[in-house]
Formats: C-alpha cells, sequence, structure tokens
C-alpha cells in the first residue's frame, strides 16, 4: 500500500499541494489526473520521495518514505519521466542496465545477471531487438518502452511486499498506436508480475482504459477518488475541465470513453 497523508508542497511561495490524501492499494492501477498546473507531476514526485512534501506523509505499507534509505525505495520503486534526455548515445541495452544501479554497491559494476536481467525487462517490454541499437535512433513510442524496461530492470529482486511502478504522462507526444500499445504493455504487466501502477495523464481515455482507480487533483487538491466508473463522470469532467462530456462505456473497448462536446458555462472551478 502506498499511501499520502495531508500533503502539502510548495515551490518557494507557490502552493501546489494543498492537504492531498490518497491511498494506492497492492496490485492495483491507479491514475492520477488534471489539467495542466493541477499538481500531477509533483504527487508523483512526492509519491516517488524525490520530493519530500512540506507537511503531510508518504507511507509505503505502512513506514513512512522519510525513514527509508534512498537505495531501499529505489529498490521497490521505479519512476519513468514524461520525456528522458541522455548525456551520451547510450545503446538500448545500457539503458537498460542503468536501472541495475540501485542494486550495486559501491564501485561495482554490472555482472551477468544483472546483464541478463536487463535483456529480460527488454524482452517484457517488447524491445530485445533494439539491444545494440543506440537508444537515440528509436521512435517516441520505442524509447517509452525502453525506459519501462530499465524500471522492471530496476524493480526486479524488490523487497517482499511488491514494488511499485510511477509513471508520468507516458503517452504524451504519442501518437494513437503507440498510446494503445503503451496501454497494453501496462496492463499486461501488472496483471504478469507483482507490481503497483501510479499514473499520472491528463489523458481521461487513456485513463478509463488502464486504471481501476482515479485520483481528480484540481488546483492542488482531491476533487474526487476513488473506482474509476464512479468517478470519471460527466460531473466531475465538468469541474475538473469546465467541459461538457458524454462518458458512456463503449462496448468494444471494454471500457468507459469520454467525448468532449462544449465548453461548460463559467469554465472549470480550478
Amino acid at each position: 500500500m502506498l499511501r499520502a497523508a495531508d500533503v502539502e508542497f510548495s515551490y518557494g511561495l507557490t502552493p501546489v499541494l494543498r492537504g492531498v490524501s490518497l491511498e494506492v492499494p497492492a496490485g492495483s492501477v491507479t491514475g492520477i489526473l488534471g489539467p495542466n498546473g493541477s499538481g500531477k507531476t509533483t504527487m508523483l514526485k512526492v509519491l516517488a520521495g524525490t520530493l519530500k512534501p512540506s507537511a503531510g506523509s508518504v507511507s509505503v505499507d505502512g513506514v513512512d518514505l522519510s525513514r527509508l534509505p534512498r537505495r531501499a525505495v529505489a529498490r521497490r520503486m521505479a519512476v519513468v519521466p514524461q520525456e528522458t534526455h541522455l548525456a551520451f548515445d547510450y545503446t538500448v541495452l545500457e539503458v537498460a542496465l542503468m536501472g541495475r544501479y540501485p542494486h550495486l554497491g559501491a564501485f561495482e559494476i554490472e555482472g551477468p545477471a544483472d546483464v541478463a536481467i536487463a535483456r529480460e525487462a527488454l524482452a517484457a517490454t517488447g524491445t530485445a531487438g533494439f539491444e545494440d541499437r543506440p537508444f537515440g535512433t528509436l521512435s517516441g513510442g520505442e524509447k517509452q518502452r525502453v525506459i519501462i524496461a530499465a524500471a522492471l530492470a530496476q524493480l526486479t529482486g524488490a523487497a517482499d511486499g511488491g514494488s511499485f511502478l510511477l509513471l508520468d504522462e507516458p503517452t504524451a507526444a504519442l501518437d494513437l498506436a503507440y498510446q494503445l500499445e503503451v496501454s497494453t504493455l501496462l496492463r499486461r504487466l501488472q496483471r504478469d508480475r507483482p507490481v503497483t501502477i501510479v499514473v499520472s495523464t491528463h489523458d481521461l481515455n487513456f485513463a478509463a482504459g488502464l486504471c481501476g482507480s482515479l485520483v481528480l487533483l484540481s488546483a492542488g487538491r482531491v476533487l474526487a477518488a476513488g473506482g474509476t466508473a464512479d468517478v470519471l463522470t460527466p460531473g466531475n469532467v465538468r469541474a475538473l475541465y469546465g467541459v461538457e462530456a458524454d462518458v458512456r462505456r463503449h462496448e468494444r473497448a471494454g471500457h468507459l470513453v469520454v467525448v468532449p462536446v462544449a465548453r461548460a458555462a463559467g469554465g472549470a472551478e480550478r
């Protein structure tokens, strides 16, 4: 269980998170949704422990995250950023091996077991055939899958209690085919591995197809939280984005879909 309790965070004098509380059950896929500036990315970083809240707390299985060594946290929790820029032209296998750093001692280099884990992660994300290619030559969707592979390599060997994969806007700037590909990959990983997934996104339909539960953030506060079918309603879409939308179950897709119709009178309540 990953839990935030009354979390507050500010950049300088600008408050971003205002008393946010949420729970992410083990083995679930939870989406954090909201418009630009709502605090989604900041909340993800606080959950990962890369930002320290000014008030409140984050805990993993009942243990305050601030009390855990960073290496121990990194072995259980991996973050996939929205964009990845590398200083050198690493190969795909070298990028996947970066996920093994939390498992290495001082001055220790990756061994055969680490290479095997990295290759297994590449295979799990459908990128094994790219291992000798420079990372920079890949398409956007291929890069995203390789970064997810590095995260999986990082989480392999996690302590009992399972691991956490946190993704920030994983489909941003991807075309429809790659968005579907990433969604399918994450569903398969969650089904096949003991991993809990948290996704920050503004894409309502991506979240509806992937997530079992949602947290809606508006101006740094929780607007609504709960099961996807309960939270993703026309009223909540209107309050969050200032948009009138039809929300209905799509039989062929097998999940809710959101169709924006018009701007709501008065705009969003942000």
